[in-house]
């Protein structure tokens, strides 16, 4: 059965921390059978949503631009990895725009009651996390948790697991914590995993 994965870089630095993590989950998924696409959001050239509202009441966005793509997509796609940092204990500003464009799955789910995905798909449909935080608090991770939440509801692929370091600003290199690079690997093989197999028990017949 194939698997089609998107992974998304929220990172400007391509091949940083979250790079070095991104990649290891990359290599999971593969291992496990899927087909992964990775997507750097900084490099994409897109607006950020400004609230025309054409999506209420018509499919798709008038906004034509880098993002536009995405729309069909993250529709087809089977599952989804995001790699970030904490930034202003948030999500960092491009891919936060990245994923307010959404805005038309939102539409299309909660006003007119049409999803764009369907309900075999929300069956296998997963997203894994994957981020670092400079500071070594508590709560350095609940404003991207909320986002994320928020977000896999919207393009109906629930939160699968999550891979989080903190303490960054004194680690300074993800390489010397090799446990959490397998942890990004391990996570990602078992998520592409259980949608291979979900995807196989629940996918109609005639697809």
């Amino acid at each position: 059965m194939t698997c089609q994965i998107i992974a998304l870089m929220g990172s400007p630095i391509p091949d940083g921390n979250c790079g070095k993590l991104l990649e290891k989950a990359i290599s999971g998924a593969k291992d496990a059978g899927c087909n992964v696409v990775r997507v750097d959001v900084p490099s994409l050239k897109f607006s950020p949503c400004m609230e025309h509202f054409y999506c209420e009441k018509n499919e798709g966005c008038m906004i034509n631009d880098d993002f536009s793509p995405f729309l069909k997509r993250f529709k087809g796609a089977d599952g989804f990895i995001v790699a970030m940092p904490v930034m202003t204990m948030g999500v960092p500003g491009a891919l936060k725009s990245f994923m307010d464009r959404f805005q038309v799955y939102f539409m299309a789910k909660y006003v007119r009651h049409m999803p764009v995905i369907t309900k075999e798909q929300k069956k296998w449909r997963k997203t894994l996390l994957l981020s670092i935080g400079g500071m070594n608090i508590p709560n350095d991770f609940d404003g991207i948790k909320l986002t994320m939440d928020a977000f896999c509801d919207i393009i109906d692929a629930p939160l699968y697991g999550e891979v989080l370091q903190n303490d960054m600003d004194n680690i300074k290199d993800i390489t010397t914590r090799p446990e959490v690079l397998q942890a990004a690997y391990d996570t990602a093989f078992e998520m592409c995993s259980a949608i291979i197999t979900d995807k196989d028990k629940y996918q109609p017949l005639n697809e």
